[in-house]
């Protein structure tokens, strides 16, 4: 809760960082003594805060832990790991093919001289754990602060998160610090004593209401559910990251530009219009080909015969303009550009456009 205060002396040499991102809380745990690093739930979006803070203290990050498999934001776990040349953990039971490190309950995590012990506290999910230091412990979602994990997502139970939590949490010391994985008030952490005597998901102590109680919950699913869960479980890409992999490949042309371009004798491009058809007959830049993005690979040789030419893709809303302007350049079209805003701020731009069919 606000009341509580942090306890910032340690017998351990720990370094312990918390990191907001909306309601997900991440943690940098650092030995002060040998430099040594692990980064527990790091989430996607802030990857160079984990490595200015882990510079900023001199730690070298040699493991990401997940507490289990996320369903509301996008693991930097994977991602950091090849950065770095860190081992990932996680809970036996994960699927993610990327984990290097996979433990189960009782074992313990040695970061230089930090030792962080691992409880396996299925219920929110089945690989959840959670992770006891000297003075605190990090619950991931199987305890938070005035409230519990869901059970509602895949792999949820409630049965399991009752035992992990009466039969397992709740039975250690009431003195240690709570570190959740969410928190959605504003708190930073609590303690395992105020939560017992606080906290409305623990009164219900019996198995059979507690279960009753949880399954009664209506709580509305997680905005990045599908994808969350199938980028944290197979390692693959999130749209984002795809997209932000395209730009990196491809260079860009203002929309001012391109219509200078278009009012001149010689342009020197060829718009390449990658909307659906639909939409193109509707309305598009004058004199663009078309070609649907995914028609692209199938048609380009014969639409787009000649490589050295100056493409300038453009779609709706500069997304998929930008992948396929990536692409064109992979297939060896290496002046493939993007237009810099899509078809739609095209239009609020009062730029020409024209109707029907210019493609041949």
């Amino acid at each position: 809760m606000n009341s509580l205060k942090e306890k910032t002396s340690q017998t351990a040499p720990m370094i312990f960082e918390q990191i907001h991102n909306g309601p997900c809380l991440s943690y940098l745990i650092g030995c002060e003594e040998t430099g040594s690093a692990v980064v527990i739930d790091p989430e996607i979006h802030k990857i160079e805060r984990y490595l200015a803070l882990a510079t900023r203290h001199g730690l070298n990050i040699q493991y990401t832990l997940d507490t289990h498999t996320h369903a509301d934001h996008f693991s930097a776990s994977q991602e950091i790991a090849e950065q770095l040349n860190a081992a990932v953990i996680m809970h036996r039971s994960s699927v993610a093919p990327f984990v290097d490190i996979r433990v189960d309950d009782g074992e313990t995590i040695i970061v230089g001289k930090l030792r962080l012990v691992v409880m396996h506290t299925p219920g929110h999910t089945w690989d959840s754990i959670c992770l006891r230091l000297e003075d605190r412990l990090l619950t991931g979602d199987t305890l938070l602060i005035g409230g519990t994990g869901r059970t509602d997502l895949p792999t949820g139970d409630p049965e399991e998160l009752h035992d992990s939590l009466f039969n397992k949490i709740l039975k250690l010391d009431p003195a240690l610090l709570v570190y959740p994985a969410h928190d959605y008030r504003g708190n930073h952490y609590s303690t395992l004593g105020h939560e017992i005597a606080n906290n409305p998901r623990l009164q219900k102590k019996e198995r059979a209401e507690f279960v009753e109680q949880m399954r009664a919950l209506d709580l509305d699913m997680p905005r990045h559910l599908t994808e969350a869960l199938r980028t944290n479980r197979s390692g693959g890409k999130t749209v984002s990251q795809l997209i932000n992999d395209a730009s990196k490949k491809v260079s860009f042309m203002s929309m001012e530009e391109v219509n200078r371009r278009l009012n001149s004798r010689a342009s020197g491009i060829r718009l390449l219009d990658v909307r659906e058809r639909e939409a193109y007959l509707a309305g598009h830049i004058p004199g663009a080909l078309h070609i649907a993005r995914g028609q692209l690979e199938l048609r380009v040789n014969s639409a787009l015969p000649d490589p050295t030419e100056r493409i300038v893709v453009y779609c709706d809303y500069g997304k998929i303009s930008t992948l396929a302007a990536a692409t064109l350049r992979d297939l060896g079209y290496t002046r493939a550009i993007a237009m810099d805003g899509g078809f739609s701020a095209w239009q609020e731009a009062g730029y020409p456009q024209e109707e029907g069919d210019a493609s041949g």
